[in-house]
């Protein structure tokens, strides 16, 4: 028996320094045939006899299932093989049918891009957030510049496509330019319909575009990788920012994100060469974007509302207040991820800040007191107001009335009369002194008042009211020659 260090090097000095048996055995005192057995060792020595699988008699049926079939699963293998005498367990299967299947894996190659020339953008679900009494879905609107790997990362409250415009237009306006094409994944604010290549877009998709001269162009269906990019930097934006971090608003974890992406992922290498920065990249790509119309893309969400009797609008599972004098008129509603807008024709009647919670009322001040006011002058409209309105002591006055006989109607109505024959100051001192003298009756207060103006030496002077008799104000008098007038007035002669 030679040790395991005799026969390596019996092995290394045979097949490496390729020296003769004899030699070898001369060498380490050993005999021929020692030397022999060692280089031929592994050659003829038998193998572990293979344990028989309950799979084994199944594999030449698995296999032709699987070359017709290359996508067919496990499980439904497991029953077809079952049906045919197959004991075992379907984990068994799993392992064999993994070693089996032929493999169709598609090879792509590494894709470079220009500068300025292509963007990726894509929504990407972020859990809910809980505002109120209200449950949010978080979603976060990323776009990317394909050469640099700059990134604008935006959070809202829905995938609406005021909010994707909203995004694009943020990232435009932040980087100084658009790039020439943007990726998109189908979405449904992008891709309405698509039949093949013929693709039929949002048409408000198609109003970016033209505003900011770049070409939209979706992927093709089940061919994630055309727009591999975004889909790392979501997954870059869920591990480095999202993970374990707080925010008390919107607004405020927006903040954070341009904060993050300014001092976090601008400074990471960039993919091209290590020994730059992405933010160096991207101030490369920013001269070659195209340049920026003079205007911003307007992305508010245009909506026709009406209230009911009430002064406020619903939207959004809130309602939201508009002065009084357009209640139940058609307004236009504008809405950004900020404010709420009510406009009338071009005019501006209400502004509100946008509230993400469910059934709550926004109010302004100033169209709470203008309903008051509009009210109070209301009431002074009717007779009963009127009155209450100039004299304080009215209900007083109709109760001792009442409980004299009076006819409270009719009593109304004369006191109506003196309203707007004495005044309203007149009119209460006389209603007040006829109470002191327990004379709650329109004639006492019609004596009181001519014996206050008789005692004061001053007429009435009742003002005209045509309000009652309108066909008199068109009435017309001709006027007559003076000399008639003057014919009336001498006396006749006697004869």
């Amino acid at each position: 028996m030679i040790t395991a260090e005799q026969r390596a090097s019996i092995r290394r000095l045979f097949y490496a320094e390729h020296w003769k048996i004899g030699t070898i055995a001369a060498q380490l005192g050993v005999h021929p045939e020692t030397v022999k057995a060692a280089l031929q060792v592994e050659r003829f020595r038998p193998g572990p006899a293979p344990r028989q699988r309950l799979t084994d008699p199944y594999i030449d049926f698995i296999r032709q299932t699987l070359e017709r079939y290359p996508r067919l699963r496990a499980t439904r293998l497991f029953e077809m093989i079952k049906s045919r005498g197959y004991s075992g367990s379907v984990i068994q299967l799993r392992r064999v049918v993994a070693g089996l299947r032929p493999l169709s894996r598609e090879a792509f190659l590494r894709l470079s891009t220009l500068a300025g020339e292509q963007g990726q953008a894509d929504w990407a679900h972020f859990g809910e957030v809980v505002i109120g009494r209200a449950k949010r879905r978080l979603s976060c609107f990323v776009l990317t510049l394909s050469y640099s790997r700059a990134l604008w990362v935006e959070f809202f409250f829905d995938q609406s496509i005021e909010n994707f415009l909203l995004g694009h237009v943020h990232a435009f306006h932040d980087w100084g330019g658009a790039p020439r094409v943007i990726l998109y994944d189908n979405l449904r604010t992008v891709v309405l319909d698509r039949h093949g290549d013929a693709v039929k877009f949002h048409p408000r998709i198609l109003e970016l575009c033209a505003h900011y001269h770049f070409e939209p162009r979706p992927c093709r269906p089940a061919r994630g990788n055309e727009k591999g990019r975004v889909e790392r930097v979501i997954q870059y934006v869920r591990q480095s920012f999202f993970a374990a971090r707080p925010f008390t608003t919107l607004e405020d974890f927006n903040r954070q994100a341009r904060l993050w992406r300014d001092t976090v992922a601008n400074a990471r290498p960039w993919q091209g060469d290590n020994s730059r920065s992405v933010a160096a990249a991207v101030a490369e790509e920013r001269p070659r974007l195209l340049p920026l119309p003079l205007h911003p893309f307007d992305t508010d969400l245009l909506k026709a509302v009406r209230s009911d009797k009430t002064i406020y609008v619903r939207f959004d599972r809130n309602d939201y207040s508009i002065p009084h004098e357009f209640a139940g008129k058609p307004l236009t509603l504008v809405a950004t991820p900020r404010t709420v807008r009510l406009l009338a024709g071009a005019a501006e009647v209400a502004c509100h800040r946008r509230s993400f919670d469910h059934h709550q009322r926004i109010e302004d001040p100033a169209h709470i007191a203008a309903l008051v006011s509009h009210k109070r002058k209301a009431l002074a409209s009717t007779a009963a107001a009127r009155l209450a309105h100039a004299v304080p002591a009215i209900d007083a006055f109709f109760n001792a009335a009442f409980s004299r006989g009076e006819l409270i109607g009719l009593l109304s109505k004369q006191l109506l009369q003196l309203l707007d024959d004495y005044g309203a100051a007149e009119l209460c001192q006389a209603v007040n002194e006829a109470l002191d003298r327990h004379t709650p009756t329109y004639a006492s207060v019609s004596f009181i008042l001519r014996r206050r103006h008789r005692d004061a030496q001053r007429r009435p002077l009742p003002t005209v009211d045509l309000s009652r008799r309108p066909e008199l104000e068109a009435l017309s008098v001709p006027t007559h020659r003076l000399e008639v007038y003057d014919g009336l007035s001498k006396k006749k002669e006697p004869r």
